[in-house]
């Protein structure tokens, strides 16, 4: 049997809202939803299960559902029925239909389909899924009592070509979901992760679904007055539920056993903070004695680099309140991201700032990739690198994305025991001053006093972040290109950031 959405159902899948729609698409063996309350992802997924049972041969299966209690389970089956009935519909006259007797094959917790496929609600007790083969749904999986022998019971199914979808809204930082969802961030579990806020659904016309599905007219006010309603009816409740932020998820990112840990002596810290009469000196002057510094404090350091690992920096931009922070890594044959050589500098002008950065990464042996705070005057200096060195520029614009992407795999790296920094009191302060603010970690307000007594403000850590970031991008591929005359060029293929 064709699936019916092949069909005539299209009407049907046309209901689905833009992240509705990509869940369906998303074929990933397993795959995970961190949502809002009430904006229909279970509903989608009861979707997608009808059309996976109502389809014939090899392409179909059967679906296993495991609420965390009986009026889940009863929704679930009978909203699988509705789209079940509604694939019959659109099938019209053509002769193999989803459901063959409704009166018969819809069952309190089972719908039996005409392609011999099922759908059916299982208590959440693990051993329910044992010996079944399918598609496993685990629904609001922050509140299964056993979330882990759930999970290792339905990862069974993708041994034999099956699927697993786990959907949550989250139950505090420390819930097995949390820590499922962050794994997954920090790439220690090769599975799909969507997140869909409240906002993100208004975005993508919740509320103007409701609208048509109630007979009321949209406007702009009508929306924000029911967001406001929404979000006062949960109170202080509204970030968890609503907003994909788990309840006491603020403190610090790394403790300092962590950091400490991770700390290596003899990884060189080169520093420089110019006098505020450096920046009146004529350009000559400025670049002569910038040529200078780079020779007797960097060329060493350079030099003596492993020329066969590849290497990659990060670089968190500052002018005369905060650092300008290089941060230089390179991968070792094991994968661990050693730090080779970190440069901090104050008060320096942009063109001095480009002459450093430059002389650092064209002495890079294999240099891999490179990723720069382009916020505010940060934007020229990356800007002018990504001319230089191509498309292993990243040009990041931090943000709460960024932080949420990014940061988890950071953390990973310390725990798992893949970085190496340099034991250095500024740098441990400038790590200790990552926090976790609304389950995303970033730099937080406070600002320290350096060894050298001028203030810091997480400088060191988010360059670092940033170098870690670039060690994980794709490789980039030299091409050899032949040109007349027997002369050649070479070109870096663009990699994925």
């Amino acid at each position: 049997m064709k699936r019916p959405h092949d069909l005539q159902a299209g009407d049907q899948l046309s209901l689905l809202l833009p992240y509705q729609a990509r869940w369906i698409a998303d074929t990933s063996k397993v795959k995970v939803a961190e949502k809002s309350r009430r904006i229909g992802l279970t509903w989608t997924e009861a979707c997608d299960r009808a059309l996976s049972a109502a389809t014939g041969g090899p392409d179909g299966m059967d679906g296993w559902y495991i609420g965390y209690n009986k009026d889940m389970a009863l929704e679930f089956i009978e909203t699988a029925a509705e789209w079940a009935r509604g694939f019959n519909k659109a099938a019209g006259g053509l002769e193999e239909i989803a459901i063959a007797d409704e009166s018969r094959d819809i069952l309190a917790y089972r719908i039996r389909f005409a392609s011999g496929h099922k759908i059916v609600a299982l208590s959440s007790r693990p051993s329910n899924l044992r010996g079944k083969q399918g598609c496993a749904v685990i629904d609001e999986a922050a509140f299964h009592d056993d979330l882990g022998g759930l999970l290792k019971a339905a990862l069974a199914f993708t041994m034999w070509g099956g699927l697993v979808r786990v959907i949550s809204t989250h139950n505090g930082a420390a819930s097995p979901f949390n820590e499922l969802v962050g794994d997954i961030r920090a790439g220690r579990l090769p599975y799909s992760l969507h997140r869909v806020t409240f906002d993100d659904a208004l975005a993508e016309g919740l509320y103007k679904k409701i609208c048509r599905r109630l007979g009321q007219t949209w406007s702009r006010e009508a929306e924000d007055q029911w967001r406001r309603e929404i979000f006062s009816f949960y109170a202080d409740n509204a970030g968890e539920e609503l907003m994909c932020i788990p309840r006491a998820s603020s403190g610090v990112f790394l403790s300092a056993l962590q950091i400490e840990a991770r700390m290596r002596a003899g990884i060189p810290i080169v520093r420089w903070s110019a006098a505020d009469e450096f920046s009146t000196r004529s350009d000559d002057a400025r670049r002569s004695e910038t040529d200078a510094w780079c020779e007797e404090n960097l060329a060493p350091i350079l030099a003596a680099l492993d020329p066969g690992c590849e290497t990659c920096f990060g670089e968190d931009f500052g002018r005369s309140g905060d650092l300008t922070v290089i941060w230089c890594l390179q991968v070792a044959h094991d994968l661990t991201r050693r730090t080779v050589l970190v440069v901090e500098l104050r008060n320096l002008p942009f063109r001095q700032q480009e002459q450093i950065l430059f002389y650092v990464a064209d002495r890079m042996p294999k240099l891999r990739a490179g990723a720069m705070d382009a916020r505010g005057n940060g934007q020229y200096l990356a800007e002018t690198a990504a001319y230089r060195y191509g498309a292993r520029i990243a040009q990041v614009m931090l943000s709460e994305n960024w932080y949420r992407e990014h940061m988890p795999r950071y953390k990973a790296a310390f725990e798992d025991g893949t970085i190496e920094l340099p034991r250095d009191a500024d740098i441990l302060s400038d790590h200790r001053a990552l926090v976790l603010d609304g389950g995303i970690a970033k730099i937080g307000e406070v600002r320290a006093r350096g060894s050298d007594g001028m203030p810091r403000h997480g400088d060191s850590a988010i360059a670092a972040a940033l170098a870690y970031a670039a060690s994980r991008a794709e490789p980039y591929e030299i091409a050899y290109t032949p040109a007349p005359r027997a002369r050649s060029g070479i070109f870096f293929a663009a990699g994925a950031w």
